[in-house]
């Protein structure tokens, strides 16, 4: 893999791995030194797109929130990279930050930049549309913050098409800052959230997704099989029920058949599927290891043929 991989994010400046690698593990599921390791390797592979967020991962007994960030601004300083990684992370779901009144935006953006040691972040998402909030003060907030200096681009995630576009039409009229992409969950085995209109908003206003759960928790690494071993993971519930189904197993079937064909991991299929739909830009993996990381990072280098994107399509219907 070669770092001359990249992908411009709608209309930005921000030049990216086709691979979008998740921080959500980082203080989770792998812990500092796992995480620093992971890390070392994408970049060794050429990555340089790392997606976070604020509530990273509040979840876990003894956690507090910004342990994933704590951890990303760790290792950037470490290794004295800051200019050579474009850093994503999300505010409004922190438990001390929750929404997206103007005053939350900022306060919980002046903690994100505390936490990753930085002075500014390339790509900030507002990670839950705050409906009890009108578009006009979030949208006005997010631009205060690229005016600063803060946030080099702005990006949302888990938000209706109808918002979304009031969003981009109120920021184009009153010449604001505008979303250059967006963050939807989808995958090869869960379409009908993206597809259809929040997709044709994005290419109407020519934004990136930059979708989550690109490998559906695990399922589509092939790991999860029905009647297959129990994988010991703490995403193996949501996993193993597509497994289970007669659509997760034609999957599975027709992910097998296309990684037997290119000698690869169902994993990178999967992915290289997802990176050819339109408008995707870059999906989300995470990885808890190095070993996990070798097969996501390879799908830039897998073209697959028209006929094999069609069986997959038709497979996941």
């Amino acid at each position: 893999m070669t770092s001359s991989a990249r992908v411009l994010l709608g209309n930005s400046d921000l030049s990216v791995f086709p691979l979008n690698l998740g921080g959500n593990v980082f203080g989770w599921s792998a812990d500092r030194d796992q995480s620093f390791a992971v890390l070392d390797a994408y970049t060794a592979a050429g990555g340089n797109f790392v997606d976070t967020a604020d509530v990273y991962s509040a979840w876990i007994p003894g956690n507090s929130g910004g342990e994933s960030e704590t951890i990303i601004g760790a290792w950037t300083a470490a290794r004295d990279n800051r200019d050579d990684v474009v850093i994503a992370t999300k505010v409004g779901a922190h438990p001390d930050f929750k929404g997206l009144k103007a005053e939350n935006i900022a306060a919980a953006t002046e903690a994100s930049l505390k936490r990753l040691g930085t002075d500014r972040i390339d790509l900030l998402y507002t990670h839950f549309d705050d409906e009890s909030t009108p578009v006009e003060e979030i949208m006005t907030a997010l631009d205060e913050l690229v005016r600063a200096g803060k946030v080099r681009q702005i990006a949302a995630s888990n938000i209706s098409p109808a918002r979304l576009r009031a969003s981009l039409q109120f920021a184009r009229r009153e010449g604001l800052a505008e979303y250059v992409a967006l963050q939807p969950h989808y995958n090869l085995g869960y379409r009908n959230a993206y597809e259809g209109e929040p997709a044709a908003v994005a290419a109407e206003f020519g934004l990136s997704c930059v979708p989550y759960y690109a490998l559906a928790g695990g399922f589509l690494t092939g790991k999860y099989r029905a009647g297959g071993p129990a994988v010991d993971s703490v995403r193996a519930g949501a996993a193993e029920k597509l497994a289970a189904g007669e659509q997760g197993q034609r999957v599975l079937a027709a992910l097998d058949a296309v990684a037997e064909a290119h000698d690869v991991a169902v994993a990178t299929v999967a992915l290289a599927w997802l990176a050819a739909q339109p408008t995707v830009a870059a999906p989300i993996a995470s990885a808890r290891t190095v070993e996990q990381l070798a097969a996501l990072v390879a799908f830039p280098e897998l073209t697959l043929t028209q006929a094999e994107l069609d069986a997959l399509t038709a497979a996941s219907a």
